[in-house]
């Protein structure tokens, strides 16, 4: 295992690895790495010669009153973690590395980051596509791994990867769980007892979503209202966000049919946590 703090370093390590023909997976992180990285970095292991794993918490993605400067960090619990789940390279840079003083150009993608989380999130994506474009363009790889729980994420990078021509592979996994049904999280650190308890509200009203669809509920706004009513029980919650959109667009589902995608936003205490469903469903 290597640790690269310099962008000379990395794309140095990666020129090599491409002139002698091995290809090239790349997980990008915030670090503090969770089973839900782990996955991501195992699923990379099998399909690539080599694995390169990002550390970065990037400063532009998250908002003035968001959790930046809290957000846990521990490289060296990291390094062990991705070593232990066979990782080549760790790329781990200091903000100045990345992003220069007084830099001018960022990367936007339209449409698609109106909805959900960047509903709620202004500049959230703006600062995603920015770093995730600036570490395409520094490590070059050939597969590039996300996890679907970030599923507007995951859609927002397949069309700037598309519209900017990087010629990268991205590959999606599906959501990671607790035993219990929570999504896994870096930010479920923050969460004290009851409130790890409470965040089970995501996933119970996930379920019962699932459930209505499974039943043959196809109007929106009952189900809605249902997840809505589920989350409202627990006093702890309190929703930033309930939707049920088209997988492909984003846009409200009018209908429940074809491919959809339920998705929620919820702050536990101050917590802000997501989860989502995705269903193909047959008229």
């Amino acid at each position: 295992m290597e640790v690269y703090h310099t962008i000379a370093e990395i794309r140095n390590f990666v020129r090599e690895q491409k002139i002698t023909g091995n290809s090239v997976g790349f997980v990008p992180t915030m670090g503090y790495l969770h089973q839900g990285h782990l996955t991501l970095m195992e699923e990379a292991r099998k399909e690539n010669d080599i694995v390169v794993v990002s550390i970065f918490v990037n400063p532009t993605q998250f908002g003035p009153d968001e959790d930046y400067g809290e957000y846990p960090r521990d490289l060296s619990r990291d390094v062990e973690l991705a070593t232990g789940v066979g990782v080549d390279v760790v790329f781990s840079p200091q903000t100045e590395e990345i992003y220069l003083p007084n830099s001018a150009t960022t990367v936007e993608v339209e449409g698609l980051t109106n909805h959900l989380c960047g509903a709620t999130r202004e500049g959230h994506f703006t600062g995603v596509c920015t770093i995730v474009s600036k570490l395409f363009n520094i490590i070059n790889p050939d597969r590039a791994y996300f996890g679907q729980k970030d599923a507007q994420q995951v859609l927002v990078i397949k069309r700037m990867v598309k519209d900017l021509n990087f010629d990268i592979d991205i590959v999606t996994v599906p959501i990671v769980r607790e035993k219990d049904g929570l999504a896994i999280s870096s930010r479920n650190k923050y969460l004290g007892q009851d409130e790890r308890e409470a965040a089970l509200v995501l996933y119970q009203a996930l379920q019962i979503a699932q459930n209505l669809i499974g039943s043959g509920e196809r109007d929106r706004d009952i189900i809605k209202q249902q997840l809505v009513e589920r989350i409202d029980r627990e006093p702890l919650a309190e929703i930033d966000y309930v939707d049920i959109v088209n997988q492909n667009n984003l846009e409200e589902a009018e209908e429940i049919k074809g491919e959809i995608l339920i998705a929620l936003a919820v702050y536990i205490g101050k917590t802000r946590l997501i989860d989502n469903l995705m269903l193909e469903v047959d008229k």
